[in-house]
């Protein structure tokens, strides 16, 4: 089973600490369909695994595409030149065709090399010998996606290892923009920090309107919001807005509107069962902060189950017509209007 995301960014942080402090296995074996952890260790090992002064007679990197086994493992069976160690790297190693063979140089690799396989968005076969070789004498991180339900505890874990905290809402905002992309939200997050006043680590959702360029009042973040509280008059406005803006789809909205409802109706279940549930509770099913509970208890008041149901049947038909099934003459802004439209109307 794949780690959840907490056991992977505990494990990533350690990589990192050891290798910045000079500490490496012999083999590591960077997986997953999540490439942000495998690219962060793969980027750090690079980065302090040599000396600029010993890259041009230690360092070798491959790529999937245009190398095979006996090339690396020639590579690796090296020693290292004026330098304690060595570093072999493959990258986009999926490509490589008999990968599989390097399972006997793994199974004894030479203690001065350090092999990194990189796999980016792809994963090894648990069952073959490779993969329990490396697993054996060296290191495997396996990065699996991290759900949309999950991106905002994600954030504010991520905000915390930078020494940051993050308002529920601005974690909202950024999940919104940037959905399951980690490697976006990190990317926009150092831009974000070279423009913070000196010594500013409390992050509020101004701070990612304007440095990463959002607009909270017309995002499908505050769509739902106007939606929970049926606010028609501000629900269409936004959805306007947002069905206008260059290279619109539906499934842009579709998506997020349905996991919107779909907890509300989770909510809605959840205090049929247990009235007396608590707020931890309450966040921990929904995977949100206890933060947005007071929009819920708004969204389930005014969309019991049978007209939530009623939303989520809409958001389905709408998301099959948006994708160009039975859409008439409608184009895709026309299609968000009517959404919202029939939504509020329910």
């Amino acid at each position: 089973m794949a780690k959840g995301f907490a056991e992977t960014d505990a494990q990533c942080r350690g990589i990192v600490e050891d290798v910045r402090k000079g500490i490496f296995r012999s083999v590591y074996l960077l997986m997953g369909e999540e490439p942000y952890y495998p690219e962060t260790v793969c980027n750090a090992i690079m980065e302090y695994a040599l000396d600029d002064s010993e890259r041009d007679f230690n360092q070798t990197v491959f790529y999937g595409t245009d190398t095979d086994a006996d090339k690396v493992v020639t590579a690796a069976m090296r020693y290292p030149v004026f330098a304690a160690r060595q570093l072999v790297v493959v990258k986009e190693a999926q490509a490589m065709k008999t990968i599989d063979a390097l399972a006997k140089y793994c199974l004894n690799p030479l203690p001065t090399t350090v092999l990194v396989l990189y796999l980016r968005g792809a994963s090894l076969d648990k069952r073959k010998e490779l993969y329990k070789n490396i697993k054996k004498n060296g290191t495997v991180v396996e990065s699996a996606p991290v759900r949309d339900y999950e991106m905002g505890r994600w954030i504010t874990s991520f905000y915390l290892g930078k020494g940051l905290s993050i308002t529920p809402d601005a974690a909202a905002l950024l999940a919104e923009y940037a959905g399951t992309d980690l490697n976006k939200i990190a990317i926009e997050t150092e831009k974000m920090r070279k423009n913070l006043p000196e010594g500013k680590t409390a992050i509020t959702a101004e701070d990612i309107e304007r440095n990463v360029g959002i607009s909270r009042q017309y995002s499908i973040f505050e769509l739902t919001r106007e939606l929970s509280s049926r606010n028609a008059a501000r629900a269409l406005k936004i959805a306007a807005y947002i069905g206008n803006s260059p290279k619109f789809m539906l499934l842009l909205a579709s998506a997020p509107l349905f996991n919107h409802f779909y907890r509300i109706l989770k909510y809605e279940a959840l205090m049929m069962r247990n009235p007396k549930a608590s707020a931890t509770e309450k966040a921990s099913l929904l995977g949100v902060n206890p933060y947005f509970l007071k929009e819920y208890d708004t969204a389930a008041a005014n969309y019991p189950p049978g007209k939530c149901l009623a939303a989520i049947s809409l958001i389905k038909e709408y998301d099959f017509k948006g994708k160009g099934g039975n859409a008439g003459e409608a184009t895709q802004p026309e299609l968000l209007m009517e959404l919202v439209s029939k939504i509020l109307n329910i």
